[in-house]
């Protein structure tokens, strides 16, 4: 008799009697009598392996196995061999054969996998043979019931695997690190004074509970200036003096580098760590060994950070909920914040969402109660911002040409008294130079001949590249209209900056972006072209700030568009002095826009209250729970056939996508080029989300199981539904 390698877990049946009056109650109890004699069979215990004894005490390991295919998400049984009876200890990474066949004691076929070990069981649930584990690769226990717990609850949020889960959450090994001895905590430092948080009606108060180990969430909008890193550092050390641990997660490794500066003026060293992609394979996982051991119990980092198995933990905390930097790439793409609730809810954790702006997902928790505001009053507010202008009737009776001008006179009257007292910020939404043409007669956009890709000019030189493939072009001209002259769609940084240059030779600009990300620029008299994300920050605060090309940033095709282009245009305003140092913000776009208005008022939480007040009436998220569904048409209308959808799903679509062509840069969520592919979203209340979910993954899980038809991708609450 042979059997399968690594046989699944099974659930034991519930025994219950069947109610009176059930005519299907004969059934019932005979299958209730068959569950008791299969229970009573006795279990097969792990029997030798060519010669080598098992594990005298519990030598059955439950394995999670490092494959994350949707239809094999459960545990699978090992046998535990006597000489690796010591190593092979729950959250341990260990080497399994998956997929062998075990005959007359021996092991055919099968490939070998990582996995991790969950469990140690006297018994299986599992009556043949059992294939041995076949090496433990290391014996630190990396995956904690904690972890593991945290990994099940995220993946069945999301639709996805265990596995692919525990990817996120564990970083691949490193032998030398695992070496070294372990270090002692230190002991808990002294309560924060309350510091800047004064500025906050009740931010000693939220300070002062955590401080106490109690469980305060908040919602925090913090006032713009330089102090919310120290403002977090506090709340972190708060959880420490109790005794607690603490996580803080931020969008990028600049952000991060600041609270971690923050915390170290606080706390000095050997109280925190620093968990970036910056730092290398080797000292990250070195400074997540010491968090996973219990050396460390503060932790600042990006968007892997939330996962950091902190001991006793008192205080999560994310920074800026609506920066795309929180959400995850890989599957199945959960996102910080989400995981942070979970957290919070399950570790018994106070909770703290900041940021200059306001999320709708951040109104809805102060909706429902679930947290409660942590705001600073109107006076506060107003002293701390910058004065906030717009191009206004008044502007356009001066200058008939205001409203339509890239840089109104306005703009240009701000950057001459900013340059007086200090820097100029310039935020463009776009990089590089001229990041999109067009022919400027019939406004048709430019395409390369080669592959259809858009065209771009680089620099100043008149030379045309195409963004896709590369390839330079000559002699273009028009397919539509035969035109053979260009204009700028967009125009990017690299641009503005050349254009500001020629405008005021003796100031120095300076450009940040993807390319080159500037940290931090002297307080002296200079301009500073920005893309949103990457402004530096000026030691004493910029005189003023230009906000352009407003609309190519509130006409994106997307729901989250006013949100979004408040959030950036408040992060940039928040680095200008106030408005009692004489800070200024011109913001270029129309004055009439309910964002536009938000950022005049200072007002993100309102504008956030009343983007939740539109998704209510339209039923979008926050307010429902929502899945998006992309494949192969035929393959899509499948799925959503097979899964047994809550009785409220509402199916939206589904509606093409557009065709990925050859030689374009893909993005995460791009069909493969060439195929044609569609969307259905799927809706429910948000009590359902759960229940979609799982029916999701179980229709998802059977298609593969029986290999019918292409698979699809499933993601729920998709950032992007516009």
């Amino acid at each position: 008799m042979s059997s399968e390698n690594g046989r699944p877990e099974r659930e034991p049946a519930q025994a219950d009697a069947a109610p009176a009056g059930d005519p299907a109650g004969g059934e019932q109890l005979a299958l209730i009598r068959e569950t008791v004699r299969e229970a009573k069979k006795p279990r097969a215990k792990p029997r030798t392996w060519r010669g080598a004894e098992l594990a005298a005490d519990r030598p059955v390991a439950r394995v999670l196995v490092d494959k994350g295919l949707i239809h094999l998400d459960q545990f699978f049984d090992y046998a535990v061999p006597e000489a690796m009876d010591a190593e092979a200890r729950p959250g341990a990474r260990v080497r399994v054969r998956f997929g062998a066949r075990v005959a007359k004691g021996r092991r055919e076929g099968g490939e070998l996998h990582n996995g991790f070990i969950v469990e140690r069981r006297a018994e299986s649930d599992y009556r043949g043979p059992l294939a041995p584990i076949a090496q433990v690769l290391s014996p630190e226990p990396v995956l904690g019931p904690e972890l593991l717990a945290l990994c099940r609850a995220v993946a069945d949020r999301y639709a996805g695997t265990l596995a692919d889960v525990v990817q996120l959450a564990v970083p691949p090994r490193r032998a030398r690190p695992e070496a070294e001895p372990l270090s002692e905590p230190l002991p808990p430092p002294a309560p924060p004074e309350p510091g800047s948080w004064s500025r906050y009606p009740t931010g000693p108060a939220y300070l002062d509970a955590v401080r106490r180990g109690e469980r305060p969430r908040a919602v925090w909008t913090a006032l713009p200036g330089p102090h919310w890193p120290q403002e977090l550092a506090r709340a972190a050390v708060a959880a420490l003096a109790a005794g607690r641990g603490a996580l803080i997660v931020v969008p990028d490794g600049r952000t991060a580098a600041r609270v971690d500066a923050a915390l170290t003026a606080l706390l000095g060293d050997g109280r925190h760590t620093l968990l970036t992609a910056d730092a290398g394979p080797e000292v990250r996982y070195r400074r997540w060994l010491a968090v996973s051991r219990g050396s460390v119990r503060a932790v600042v980092g990006t968007r892997a950070a939330m996962f950091a198995p902190v001991r006793d933990l008192g205080l999560v905390a994310i920074w800026d909920d609506g920066d795309a930097s929180h959400s995850e790439q890989h599957a199945p793409q959960p996102h910080a914040r989400e995981v942070l609730l979970l957290r919070a809810a399950h570790e018994k954790a106070a909770f703290l969402l900041g940021g200059h702006g306001c999320t709708v997902e951040a109104a809805q928790l102060v909706e429902t109660g679930w947290a409660l505001p942590l705001a600073a009053d109107r006076a506060q507010v107003r002293a701390a911002a910058p004065m906030i202008r717009t191009v206004g009737d008044g502007d356009q009776a001066r200058d008939e040409a205001a409203r339509a001008a890239r840089l109104p006179t306005l703009a240009w009257q701000a950057v001459r008294e900013g340059l007086k007292s200090g820097p100029v910020l310039v935020q463009v939404p776009r990089r590089g130079y001229v990041p999109r043409l067009a022919c400027e007669r019939c406004r048709e956009p430019a395409r390369c001949r080669h592959c259809a890709g858009p065209l771009e000019a680089r620099g100043g030189d008149g030379e045309l590249h195409c963004g896709w493939c590369g390839r330079e072009t000559r002699d273009w001209h028009c397919g539509e209209c035969g035109g053979f002259r260009l204009r700028a769609q967009i125009v990017g940084a690299r641009r503005t900056a050349e254009e500001l240059g020629r405008a005021f030779p003796a100031v120095p600009v300076r450009t940040s972006g993807r390319d080159h990300i500037l940290d931090t620029v002297p307080d002296g008299p200079a301009l500073i072209v920005s893309t949103p994300g990457a402004e530096p920050v000026a030691e004493a605060g910029y005189a003023a700030a230009l906000l352009l090309d407003g609309w190519a940033l509130l006409t994106r095709p997307d729901l989250r568009a006013g949100e979004e282009a408040l959030r950036r245009w408040l992060g940039a305003a928040a680095l200008v002095r106030g408005q009692e140092a004489g800070g200024t913000v011109v913001v270029v776009a129309e004055p009439t826009l309910r964002p536009v208005q938000a950022l005049v008022r200072w007002d993100p939480a309102g504008h956030a209250v009343r983007e939740l007040a539109d998704r209510a009436e339209l039923g979008f998220p926050p307010v429902s729970r929502m899945a998006a569904v992309a494949g192969p048409p035929e393959a899509v209308a499948d799925l959503i056939e097979v899964a047994e959808l809550p009785g409220d799903a509402e199916v939206l679509g589904p509606v093409e996508l557009p065709v990925t062509e050859a030689g374009r840069p893909r993005r995460t969520g791009d069909p493969p080029p060439g195929e044609r592919w569609e969307r259905a979203l799927l809706r429910v209340r948000p009590g359902n989300g759960a229940a979609l979910a799982a029916a999701l993954k179980t229709a998802q899980a059977a298609r593969l199981a029986r290999r019918e038809g292409a698979p699809v991708r499933i993601r729920i609450d998709p950032p992007d539904i516009g």
